[in-house]
C-alpha cells in the first residue's frame, strides 16, 4: 500500500479523513468539493431518485460503496431523523462493533426555488420551510461545524407566523438569515455573519453568487470564510473552460489549439477516489446536443457575443440588420407579414422595424443570450435552452454546463437529459442537476477552511 493510500485507508478499512453529511445533496457538487478537501461522506440524502443514480454511480467510481463505507439515502428530509442517520452510519462495515464517531461537517442546500429571484419567487412555496428541517437534523445529530448554501434570494425572503424548532415565534417580516441564526443559536452554534460568495473567485470559470452560512458548535474554534484563489482579473473564461469542446473542428483549432490547464485537470480529474487517484476521463460523456431548426439556428446567428435577447431587438431597430442570407427567417416573416422576401430584407436592412415584426424574426423571449468567449460563463441554471454558443449557433451540452460548474469529466450525469412543462416540478433531469449543484471548487474552498480548523 503506497503513502498516499495510507492516509484514507488504515488496516481496518476505517479512513484517517474528518467525516461528513451531506443533505440535499443533489448531483454532488458539494461532495466532490468535500472529498477534494479531505473529506470522507459517510452519509448522505436527497428526494431525488434521478439525482440518486448519478450521485450513487460517482460515488462507486470513487470507491465510496453503499453499505460498506458510505450511505446514500433517498428520502425527504421531512422524514430523516437524527436516529436514521445514526443506523445508517452504525451500520456501515467500516464501523462494525464501533460506536458512531462524531460528524465533523455537515452540510446542505435546501431547496432554493422559493428564494430564487430568477423568476417568480413565492412566499408560500413548501421548500421554503426546508432550512428549518436541516436545523432540526443538526440538532438531532450535533456535527462540529455546520454549512448551508443558498440562492442570493435566501437573504431577504420574509416570513409570516414562522415557528422555530423550539417554540419561539417570530415577528411577520422576519428574513430568513435573522431566523437561521436565531434557531442555530437556540440550539447550540454559533455562527459568523454570513456572506455571498461568486464562485469565479475560486477558479470556477462563472459568474454565481451564493450566500453561505458558517456555523459551529459553542465553545469550538471559529472557521473563516476563504479568501479568494483568482484575481478578478484571472478569472477563467468560457473559452478556457470549454473551448475544447466546440464540435467544429477547424474553429476549435482556431480558437483553442491546446488545451488549457482548466480542461486539461477537468480530463485529468481532481477528485480523488478512496485509493488517493483522480479518476481520468477515458471518454467524453454527457455531449448530446438539442436537434434545432433551420430557423433557430439562424435566430442564434443573429445574435452577437455577450449579446441578449433584448439588447439585439434594440439594436436591429436602431441599427438594422442584414438577413439576406437566412431563408428560413425570411420565409418565416412572409408567412406571418404576407410581405415579399425583397421587402421583409429591406425593412430589417434599414432602421427603424416595429417591434412587431422584430418578435416574429426573434420571438417575444428576451432572456436568450449569447455567452462572451472571454469572460466567465453567466449563471448555470436548470434549463439550457436559453444559452447560446459563442462559437456556433446552438445550446450547449450537459458536459459543457459541467464544465462551467468545475465538475470533472469522468463525472457521468444519469437519467433523462431533459425534460418540460409539469414535469419540471417534480423529475431532476441531467441539465437540472447540473443546474441545482454546488460548484465543486467553491465547495472545496469553504471546506478547507472548516479543516483547518478541525
Amino acid at each position: 500500500m503506497n503513502m498516499i493510500k495510507y492516509v484514507y485507508l488504515n488496516k481496518k478499512g476505517v479512513t484517517n479523513m474528518p467525516y461528513a453529511v451531506d443533505l440535499f445533496c443533489g448531483a454532488g457538487g458539494c461532495s466532490e468539493g468535500l472529498i477534494q478537501a479531505g473529506f470522507h461522506i459517510l452519509f448522505s440524502s436527497d428526494i431525488s431518485d434521478m439525482v440518486e443514480l448519478t450521485y450513487t454511480h460517482r460515488h462507486e467510481q470513487l470507491g465510496l460503496i453503499q453499505g460498506k463505507n458510505t450511505w446514500f439515502e433517498r428520502s425527504d428530509i421531512r422524514d430523516l431523523t437524527g436516529n436514521d442517520i445514526r443506523k445508517y452510519i452504525t451500520n456501515l462495515e467500516i464501523f462494525k462493533g464501533k460506536e458512531m464517531p462524531e460528524i465533523d461537517l455537515m452540510i446542505g442546500g435546501p431547496s432554493c426555488q422559493g428564494f430564487s429571484r430568477a423568476g417568480r419567487r413565492d412566499k408560500s412555496d413548501p421548500r421554503n420551510m426546508l432550512f428549518g428541517e436541516y436545523v432540526r437534523v443538526v440538532n438531532e445529530i450535533k456535527p462540529k461545524y455546520i454549512v448551508l448554501e443558498n440562492v442570493e434570494g435566501f437573504v431577504d425572503m420574509q416570513f409570516i407566523g414562522y415557528k422555530g424548532i423550539t417554540g419561539i415565534e417570530y415577528p411577520d417580516g422576519s428574513v430568513t438569515p435573522f431566523i437561521l441564526r436565531s434557531e442555530l443559536s437556540e440550539i447550540g452554534y454559533d455562527t459568523l455573519e454570513p456572506r455571498i460568495l461568486n464562485a469565479a473567485d475560486y477558479g470556477v470559470p462563472q459568474r454565481r453568487n451564493r450566500i453561505i452560512f458558517i456555523g459551529y458548535r459553542r465553545g469550538l474554534t471559529p472557521p473563516q470564510y476563504p479568501e479568494p484563489t483568482v484575481k478578478p482579473h484571472e478569472q477563467l473564461s468560457l473559452l478556457d473552460a470549454i473551448g475544447d469542446l466546440i464540435t467544429d473542428s477547424r474553429k476549435r483549432h482556431a480558437v483553442n489549439p491546446t488545451h488549457t490547464k482548466y480542461q486539461q485537470d477537468s480530463i485529468n480529474g481532481r477528485t480523488p477516489g478512496v485509493d488517493g487517484k483522480p479518476i481520468p476521463s477515458k471518454k467524453l460523456l454527457n455531449t448530446e446536443l438539442s436537434r434545432q431548426t433551420d430557423v433557430v439556428r439562424e435566430r442564434f446567428e443573429l445574435f452577437a457575443p455577450g449579446e441578449s435577447g433584448s439588447n439585439l431587438k434594440k439594436r436591429i431597430m436602431e441599427q438594422g440588420i442584414d438577413i439576406s442570407e437566412k431563408p428560413a427567417l425570411i420565409n418565416l416573416c412572409c408567412e406571418k407579414t404576407n410581405l415579399s422576401p425583397e421587402e421583409i430584407v429591406s425593412i430589417f436592412k434599414q432602421p427603424g422595424a416595429c417591434k412587431e415584426l422584430v418578435e416574429i424574426l426573434l420571438t417575444k423571449k428576451n432572456i436568450r443570450q449569447r455567452w462572451d468567449p472571454n469572460q466567465p460563463s453567466a449563471t448555470i441554471v436548470t434549463i439550457a435552452d436559453d444559452y447560446i454558443s459563442p462559437w456556433e449557433p446552438r445550446t450547449f451540452s450537459v458536459r459543457e454546463m459541467a464544465r462551467c460548474q468545475s465538475f470533472d469529466d469522468s463525472f457521468e450525469f444519469l437519467g433523462k437529459r431533459t425534460t418540460g412543462g409539469l414535469l419540471r416540478r417534480k423529475e431532476v433531469p441531467q441539465y437540472t442537476q447540473v443546474g441545482n449543484a454546488v460548484p465543486p471548487l467553491l465547495a472545496k474552498a469553504v471546506a478547507l477552511e472548516i479543516k483547518k480548523v478541525l
